[in-house]
């Protein structure tokens, strides 16, 4: 049980590392504006579902030899809830309506989320360490 909780634990990191610094900065890198963030608004909500299968999969298998971890993946992905149906959405609304200011703020704190997700999900690794 606890080697499944590390390699989705694992997974989990290494996911959202990649997604976020590799992957949409790569599409932004790479593809005009308007399709790149076309790309960003489909794949988001995927990458959301995966954090929140994810963590939710590694809490339950390593429940039973550190709580404290299982805690730590249950929040993330408990927060992870609100950031994909409330947070996303009106990241896009502000996005639509040209509201720059707004924009900015909320995508602020949706990286604020996923860099506290990471170091979460980080310091969950190293707790797996003898």
């Amino acid at each position: 049980m606890e080697s499944v909780a590390l390699l989705l634990t694992a997974m989990l990191f290494g996911g959202m590392v990649l997604y976020s610094a590799g992957f949409a900065g790569f599409l932004f890198a790479v593809l005009p504006p308007d399709t790149a963030g076309a790309s960003i608004r489909r794949a988001f909500p995927v990458f959301y579902l995966l954090v929140i299968a994810t963590s939710l999969l590694g809490a339950i298998f390593v429940w039973s030899s550190d709580t404290l971890s299982a805690v730590l993946l249950a929040v993330i992905a408990i927060s992870t809830l609100p950031t994909r149906q409330i947070l996303m959405p009106a990241i896009n609304e502000a996005s639509d309506s040209g509201k720059k200011r707004r924009f900015a703020v909320l995508h602020s704190l949706s990286v604020l989320i996923t860099l506290a997700h990471i170091v979460i999900s980080g310091w969950v690794l190293v707790r797996f360490l003898p």
